[in-house]
């Protein structure tokens, strides 16, 4: 008998003996809520930033009325919840993924680690609610300083983490050769990046749109309003291109067994 078929059936052997033991390989379990969760996450997140990007077109038609592009700037500013909150809760569905994946036992995280993150997390989310809701306010300045340092945190030290994870042989003492994770890392760092880089670009929509509405259609308004749309929309793209890069890479992932 040749060798690749004692190792087949050593690997059926062993399955055999998993399920004999009574470990469950089937049904719902919390792997399969992070899988669902994950996935759910991953839909709202390009399904939203798609809705995002089509109101957007309206808005910078000067055809139209401006009390009609009002109403497209408003469905894209509800639209961009999702993928604001999508983004936020994708990292700690990740590691609970993770956690009860598996290879979970590969990994270092324990049990109060995963709750950490998700403590974390929600208060970067109520944290983002609040500066979503506090527009025009005395406090939105805060809510929205304190936002943007944590998405350049975030964005760099998963970028670091995924880079580590890449570079290093066995990271964090991880010998199952998780390179595809640390490229699936790295590009969540990168889209929350990207994130950054649209707001910048999107900087002078809101006082130049507020000029649409108060003084009318000028060129200098259009041009700005326009400008400000055209400047973000590469940043748009790539994020599109790393999320269902993130997706592939943890389906796929490359350098490991099926199972």
């Amino acid at each position: 008998m040749s060798s690749p078929l004692l190792t087949g059936a050593a690997h059926a052997a062993a399955e055999v003996t998993s399920a004999a033991a009574g470990e469950p390989t089937h049904g719902l379990s919390m792997f399969t809520v992070a899988v669902v969760l994950h996935i759910v996450l991953f839909v709202y997140w390009l399904g939203g930033d798609l809705g995002v990007y089509y109101s957007s077109r309206f808005i910078i038609k000067p055809e139209l009325q401006p009390e009609t592009r009002a109403i497209a700037a408003k469905i894209m500013v509800g639209c961009d919840m999702a993928p604001r909150f999508s983004l936020i809760l994708f990292g700690a569905s990740g590691v609970t993924l993770m956690y009860y994946g598996p290879l979970g036992d590969k990994f270092f995280f324990t049990w109060w680690m995963l709750a950490l993150v998700w403590i974390a997390t929600l208060a970067w989310a109520l944290l983002s609610l609040q500066e979503a809701r506090s527009g025009g306010t005395p406090s939105h300045g805060f809510y929205h300083r304190a936002d943007l340092a944590i998405r350049y945190l975030a964005a760099f030290a998963l970028v670091g983490f995924g880079a580590y994870a890449i570079i290093v042989s066995e990271p964090f003492g991880v010998d199952t050769n998780p390179k595809w994770l640390g490229g699936k890392v790295a590009a969540y760092g990168a889209t929350i990046f990207c994130g950054i880089m649209i707001r910048r670009a999107l900087k002078p929509f809101g006082p130049t749109f507020g000029a649409l509405m108060t003084t009318g259609s000028t060129p200098e308004v259009e041009d700005g309003i326009v400008g400000s749309i055209r400047r973000s929309e590469p940043w748009v793209y790539a994020i599109w291109f790393l999320v269902l890069l993130a997706a592939v890479l943890g389906v796929v992932k490359p350098g490991q067994l099926a199972f």
